[in-house]
């Protein structure tokens, strides 16, 4: 277990100087935040009440969807995973640090942007801060997971940018958080259901965090999961 614990942390140390990670989880994130931040709350004041929330969906999506798969490519798509198995290291060890790693990168981001948004901007901050973080932290998981078996199914780098984009630009367009669901046509609504933003952007809400909004990010991250055992597993076997 203190193996495990101290591969975690040798990770989390790689993924601070990594630039991928860098600039996908803390400089583009914060910068959105600064530069949209001010400019949200003064067209449309009345976003002080879900700034924080929308800010955290972005931020998200882009470490999950662009900043993580890089990283399991350059593992998982080369000849890396391969030395796991020659010295007897579970083969998934690679794809759980990296994902725990981001996830307390993610963390750390979404927590710098809670303090600052109500000092800078007069945010709203959510009436339970301990159940909006246990949102957060389940909204980032799915998410999380989803990246993971995007890195693990695509192994071209140029491939992966593309479905990246995919990934994000639609849960940045289609789940509220830029502007009111309403006025998107029907079909687009039910397109943006499809993705853990609209789900995550509702259960970090207010009274959000129930059931309703809870089942489908469950569903989404115990078959990202499966898929994820099932694909190491297979390359496992061909390693």
């Amino acid at each position: 277990m203190s193996g495990f614990f101290y591969s975690v942390a040798l990770q989390w140390k790689l993924d601070i100087r990594s630039k991928s990670m860098l600039v996908t989880c803390y400089i583009v994130p914060l910068l959105f935040f600064l530069l949209m931040g001010g400019i949200f709350t003064s067209v449309m004041p009345g976003m002080r009440s879900t700034l924080i929330q929308t800010m955290l969906v972005m931020s998200v999506s882009m470490g999950a969807f662009i900043g993580l798969p890089p990283s399991l490519i350059e593992t998982y798509g080369s000849d890396i995973h391969k030395v796991y198995k020659a010295n007897g290291v579970p083969v998934c060890l690679g794809l759980v640090t990296m994902f725990l790693s981001a996830f307390f990168h993610l963390m750390i981001a979404c927590a710098v942007i809670v303090a600052l948004a109500p000092v800078l901007f007069e945010a709203a901050l959510p009436a339970r801060l301990p159940v909006f973080f246990l949102a957060l932290a389940v909204y980032a998981l799915v998410s999380l997971s989803v990246g993971s078996v995007s890195g693990l199914l695509i192994k071209n780098q140029a491939k992966q940018t593309m479905v990246a984009q995919l990934l994000f630009l639609p849960s940045l367009m289609l789940s509220g958080i830029m502007f009111p669901i309403d006025l998107l046509p029907g079909f687009l609504e039910r397109a943006g259901r499809m993705f853990p933003a609209w789900w995550g952007y509702r259960l970090m809400q207010d009274d959000g965090f129930c059931p309703r909004n809870l089942w489908y990010l469950i569903l989404v991250f115990f078959s990202a999961v499966i898929v994820c055992g099932i694909l190491l597993k297979k390359q496992n076997s061909k390693s």
